[in-house]
């Protein structure tokens, strides 16, 4: 999710299409969120692995 977001950061920002920017943006944030939850340990969404 963190690499689709950071994607959607680049297109958005190049084509200048502000969606784009502010969805990337949600999308990188929670896939941040996701990769410090799994990595504390912590089971997301009934898995303890993401592979």
């Amino acid at each position: 999710m963190i690499t689709l977001g950071i994607i959607l950061l680049i297109i958005g920002f190049l084509i200048k299409i502000p969606v784009l920017w502010t969805i990337g943006i949600i999308i990188a944030v929670i896939g941040g969120i996701l990769l410090l939850l799994g990595a504390l340990g912590h089971a997301v969404g009934g898995r303890t692995h993401y592979y």
